[in-house]
């Protein structure tokens, strides 16, 4: 297995990589001030509330609160993991990726040798197309020219037991258990290797990063097996996760308008023929949650185009169901049923483009797809089958998260069976919500006449538990993730929270005698992930570290991460807290603007960690005077602090 990528070489990457080049490579945006805006790409809105920081390193939406460095983007955008993320981004600025390992030598890498064996086997089957007359008529019947041919690596495997086998791996026993490894080869009971893919036409697989994973093969004749034969899954290959044709279309759009489902590996190089450039295809297998999730990552709108028979119809059905739980507003979904024996291939080739785009345009809403398939053997006419209807489609709509789109849904069920079954649940939720609201203002308003801080006043992440004692800022630098749901975690926002978030609570004046500390606390970290630099100012921090109060582990924890790892970026700093349990308050703290110059914020932020100190010294020295006896070193202590406090 390969070693560990050392955090220095990640700090170093992310203050190399220009974050705000990397993004509007993907994403158009557009100058504001010292940082760069642009409508969010991971949800859909009109107004742009997704900022991206150079000087930070840093991306931060206002909208859905997606946040992170360059290494979380391509994550999230393109869909890589962690390693792949950060060779991603070396690979840009011409760099090696180091490897920690025992023997103090990069560890052998499995993964880049079989990425290594299907590449070799891609060009193989290539070269095999070459010298295939019967596969070059094949395409040419099918309509595909050279550039197309060539553009989805497209190759043919010789109808013969071994010939990738001795092209590849003759007589060398690791690179036959590379091919093995990598699905290109079978056994037979007597244990006898031989090719996988013979006597078809061979479409590579790429993953998001456009490397060869898997392949699929299709036969000329019916009556050589199965239609189509794809790869096993291996530790490259994960069929429910990759659509083929997604690199291809990335690569054709900098940002997709739609993307087509389509049911073949030829309908979507056809449509590319023709061009339409925004078709994919699931891999053999009904579409997964984890294709719908990519879908939507890629693009606001997809068309899911099936056979207009019974199992086309379960196909759209199955289709539906992995979409539901992830139609949040902006996204939509429709489903085009194409008369028996007719696929995009067939119509864009006989009727053109136009007719496919056509077609398209008449396709299915989901929530009309949903509706006439949940009541294609009900009577509507009777009171029975409208309870029937809203019975069936009340666990369906409760998939779907809330907004416009569920509340839709619940709108049209009611408009169709005339039972308003959610509705008055819906008014219940609301009215008690409201009830939480107007106690825990009543509550709030008591603590401030008091000269209480009330509780979460000024730090609204996380929430403080009663007594000053703070849940979720752990001293623990790298714990697993809490609960979802539990304390220090992001709670799903209530129609509460969406009221509270409209009083000018932050801007209101401080009460007098109110103990602002958390506050104070509050400013000095946000000031530290906005200039990292800061942290080699700090002095007293001993003393700052013995303060009882809620956040200080945190902050002296930072301050202390930065002093041993020189030259962080606000976007490295967080990327090395990527698993605390607090990452998400620090990912909101890091995205606030700061008003004012270098100096101006070193200016606060000293100012903050004298206040901290003294702080620190106050709370000593009220402990001191608690003591009913002190002893000769306690009292020279207490002399000690009371004239620092002068």
């Amino acid at each position: 297995m390969a070693g560990r990528i050392p955090d220095s070489f990640i700090d170093g990457l992310l203050a190399r990589v220009d974050i705000a080049e990397l993004i509007g490579s993907r994403v158009p945006l557009k100058r504001k001030g010292k940082e760069y805006t642009a409508c969010c790409p991971f949800h859909d809105e009109r107004t742009p509330s997704f900022y991206v920081s150079p000087t930070k390193q840093f991306y931060h939406c206002f909208g859905c609160g997606a946040h992170g460095t360059a290494i979380k983007f391509l994550m999230e955008y393109d869909r890589l993991e962690f390693v792949d993320a950060v060779e991603e981004l070396a690979k840009r600025l011409g760099l090696e990726v180091p490897r920690e390992s025992g023997h103090g030598r990069e560890a052998p890498r499995e993964g880049q040798d079989l990425y290594a064996a299907l590449d070799a086997a891609q060009r193989y089957f290539q070269r095999e197309l070459a010298n295939s007359e019967v596969a070059k008529r094949y395409l040419e019947k099918r309509g595909l020219d050279a550039a197309t041919i060539e553009k989805f690596g497209i190759g043919w495997a010789p109808d013969g037991w071994s010939g990738l086998i001795d092209a590849l791996g003759k007589g060398d026993a690791r690179r036959i258990d590379l091919l093995d490894k990598a699905g290109l080869l079978s056994k037979n009971d007597s244990g006898r290797t031989y090719d996988k893919f013979r006597g078809r036409v061979m479409f590579p697989i790429h993953d998001r990063r456009g490397r060869v994973i898997a392949f699929g093969g299709r036969v000329i004749e019916k009556d050589d097996g199965p239609k189509y034969l794809n790869s096993p899954e291996t530790v490259l290959f994960h069929k429910g996760r990759e659509l083929y044709g997604l690199w291809h279309a990335r690569q054709a759009h900098s940002k997709v308008p739609r993307l087509i489902v389509v049911e073949g590996y030829m309908d979507v190089v056809s449509l590319w023929q023709f061009g339409i450039t925004t078709a994919v295809a699931t891999l053999g297998t009904a579409t997964t949650p984890d294709h719908a999730e990519l879908l939507f990552r890629n693009a606001a709108d997809v068309y899911f185009c099936f056979d207009g028979d019974a199992a086309g119809r379960r196909a759209a059905w199955k289709a539906l169901e992995s979409v539901l739980p992830r139609m949040t507003d902006g996204r939509q979904a429709f489903f085009l049923f194409l008369p028996e024996g007719e696929d995009p291939d067939t119509v864009v080739r006989s009727q053109g483009a136009p007719a496919l785009d056509t077609a398209l345009a008449a396709a299915q809403p989901l929530s009309e797809f949903f509706f006439a398939q949940l009541a294609s053997d009900v009577d509507l006419s009777s009171a029975d089958g409208k309870a029937r209807l809203a019975e069936r489609a009340k666990a369906y709509i409760a998939r779907i998260p809330d907004g416009e789109f569920r509340d839709r849904m619940q709108a049209l069920l009611v408009q169709r069976t005339e039972v308003g079954f959610h509705a008055s649940a819906k008014l219940a939720d609301f009215t008690r919500e409201l009830v939480d609201l107007g106690t825990r203002i009543q509550r709030d308003a008591l603590d401030l006449s008091q000269g209480r801080m009330p509780d979460g006043y000024l730090m609204s992440v996380p929430h403080l538990a009663q007594g000053g004692a703070a849940r979720g800022w752990q001293n623990d630098r790298r714990p697993s993730r809490p609960d979802r749901h539990g304390p220090g975690s992001r709670r799903p926002r209530s129609a509460a929270d969406r009221i509270l978030a409209e009083l000018p609570a932050l801007s209101a004046p401080r009460p007098a005698g109110v103990d602002h500390r958390r506050s104070l606390v509050r400013t000095a970290i946000s000031l530290l992930l906005a200039r990292p630099s800061l942290a080699s100012s700090v002095e007293h921090l001993d003393w700052i570290e013995t303060l009882d109060q809620p956040g200080i582990p945190l902050f002296v924890e930072l301050v202390r991460t930065v002093a041993t790892r020189h030259g962080l970026s606000t976007g490295a700093l967080l990327e090395s807290y990527a698993d605390h349990p607090q990452i998400d308050a620090l990912q909101k703290l890091a995205a606030q603007p700061l008003s004012g110059d270098d100096a101006g914020l070193q200016e606060d932020f000293l100012g903050c960690v004298r206040k901290l100190k003294q702080q620190a010294v106050e709370q000593r020295l009220e402990w001191l005077k608690a003591q009913p006896v002190l002893d000769d070193a306690g009292k020279r202590e207490l002399r000690s602090l009371l004239i620092q406090l002068r």
